[in-house]
């Protein structure tokens, strides 16, 4: 079996890994290629693509403006299922799609798993999905697509469930710094480090990548103290909003991220 193209980032590069989220569909319908293509050709790891959904219950303001636009814009699974089909073969970063299961579950679940592995698609981030569904419905297809189901945690989550999640993830865990939704912050807090310490110190089979709160270079370089590498969302979205130019503005940014 081929290995997972996730995989073979963890392999090929062991720490400050940059995984940037940015709405499909957004600032303009046709936006989404353009941007991937500007990230692919950045030092970005992973590209982690938003599904727009008309209640991202985990997404900040930033978030749920772009998930508006794009809805208005007309983005659709299909449509961005389409789009991805238009680049596929051109781009070699890992591509891992974010929504919610609502979505998911009315466009098919088999016939959304067919169509990742038709675009190159390499995992899937699904926050509202709960562990036993997963389990129980989901695994076994997954799995026989070759796709990565991505996991949540946060401060709030138990130890036993973290080590639940360690044994059925693949890929990496995505570690939420915060109990609250996303965006971008200032800093990270004492109280942060100390559950990125406790989570650590658990020995777990998974990388990790920080997300929730990472805006800048200061606040990257902070989080790659405690983890693999960070996610970056709200801010990139924002500066994405203000541009005139997309090539320039993704490259600047990323710069900006990576090498300040």
């Amino acid at each position: 079996m081929t290995t997972n193209p996730i995989d073979s980032v963890f392999q090929n590069k062991d720490q400050k890994l940059l995984n940037v989220y940015f709405t499909a569909g957004f600032p303009t319908l046709e936006d989404t290629t353009k941007i991937l293509k500007s990230l692919d050709e950045t030092d970005v790891d992973f590209v982690e693509i938003g599904m727009p959904f008309s209640d991202p219950v985990a997404d900040g303001p930033t978030i749920q403006e772009s998930n508006d636009v794009a809805l208005n814009n007309g983005i659709s699974i299909d449509k961005l299922f389409e789009q991805l089909g238009t680049v596929k073969g051109e781009i070699k970063t890992p591509i891992i799609l974010m929504g919610y299961l609502n979505p998911v579950m009315q466009y098919g679940i088999e016939k959304f798993c067919q169509n990742c592995v038709e675009v190159g698609v390499s995992g899937i981030i699904i926050p509202d999905l709960p562990m036993q569904d997963y389990l129980r419905q989901f695994k076994q297809l997954f799995e026989s697509y070759g796709l990565y189901n991505i996991f949540l945690i946060s401060p709030q989550t138990s130890e036993e469930r973290i080590k639940l999640i360690d044994e059925h993830s693949n890929g990496f865990i995505y570690m939420v710094s915060s109990a609250s939704i996303t965006g971008a912050k200032a800093d990270i807090s004492n109280s942060q480090e100390a559950y990125f310490n406790r989570v650590n110190s658990m020995g777990l089979k998974n990388p990790r990548l920080i997300g929730f709160g990472i805006s800048n270079n200061e606040t990257f370089e902070k989080a790659c103290q405690y983890a693999k590498g960070a996610i970056i969302g709200s801010a990139f979205i924002k500066a994405l909003r203000k541009s005139t130019n997309i090539d320039h503005t993704v490259k600047e940014f990323i710069s900006g991220i990576k090498n300040n």
